[in-house]
């Protein structure tokens, strides 16, 4: 019988966040995968558990998967944690999951302590809708595709940041994105906890100023429905109405619908817009 796998998210910041349910299984496992044993020995000793302890990070974690789905298969029961957070979520995690499915081994994965949330409701930005990015890539080459991606998506943006890259991020994404909100929070949950809401330009005369240090997360606004409007407007007052019928078809639109929208659109009765579309 197949030992059990479990996804055991750890605090933040504060070790209270903890949830009884993960120092339960952290002391009932029988080995427990860490993304850093010297990071992770300070959490079990805290709590006085005592286990035997793997290394389980980036730079092995394809590799030491396939150990771990041996010793599952040997009914070895396993838990993963990473420094901070929930493993999976821009920590090791997926592929050990991936690799359960694969073989059909039961895997549990533990809810708790994760910023990406708590910096979502922390910055009074939209909260129905949102899209975690984590880290962008350190080249501009290789995050300049990553926001064009993103700077027209309508939902709240996430992202986390190094205390020496946070100054040139903030000034790429105001260059990128145009000077939106932006809520900045740094050391979650821990001692020097500090949020601040301001616009991308603020925040970069704020750290223009005052070195950055710690962990970063950015909570961006999402791009507004007006300024997508009136980028839309800008774009069908070049057109004809013809033209601007077609749009709408090729878009998948009914003739009927068509003519609807560009009658709303242009503020002109559908009568009116209906005889541009005879040709069409």
């Amino acid at each position: 019988m197949s030992g059990k796998l479990y996804l055991v998210p750890t605090p933040i910041g504060n070790l209270k966040d903890i949830t009884l349910r993960a120092l339960e299984v952290l002391k009932t496992v029988d080995i427990i995968a860490a993304e850093d044993t010297r990071q992770s020995l300070k959490l079990l000793n805290h709590f006085e558990i005592k286990k035997t302890l793997i290394s389980y990070h980036q730079h092995n974690e394809q590799g030491r998967s396939e150990d771990i789905i041996n010793k599952l298969k040997e009914g070895i029961s396993i838990a993963i944690v990473t420094d901070a957070g929930t493993p999976g979520i821009s920590d090791p995690g997926s592929v050990i999951a991936q690799r359960c499915i694969e073989e059909g081994i039961e895997f549990e994965v533990l809810p708790g302590a994760t910023a990406i949330t708590t910096a979502l409701v922390y910055s009074g930005l939209d909260t129905t809708k949102f899209l975690f990015r984590g880290f962008l890539p350190r080249e501009n080459k290789d995050r300049k595709p990553v926001i064009e991606e993103l700077k027209d998506r309508r939902e709240t943006l996430i992202f986390y940041e190094a205390p020496h890259r946070l100054l040139d991020t903030l000034e790429f994404l105001k260059d990128n994105l145009g000077d939106r909100k932006i809520s900045i929070c740094r050391e979650l949950t821990k001692l020097h906890e500090e949020i601040i809401r301001v616009t991308l330009l603020e925040a970069i005369k704020y750290y223009e100023e005052k070195a950055p240090r710690g962990e970063y997360v950015l909570v961006v606004e999402g791009k507004k429905e007006e300024e997508i409007e009136k980028e839309e407007k800008a774009k069908w007052e070049h057109m004809t109405v013809e033209e601007h019928i077609k749009k709408y078809i090729d878009d998948g639109l009914s003739k009927k619908d068509a003519i609807k929208k560009v009658s709303k659109d242009r503020g002109i009765s559908k009568s009116e817009i209906y005889k541009s579309s005879f040709d069409i």
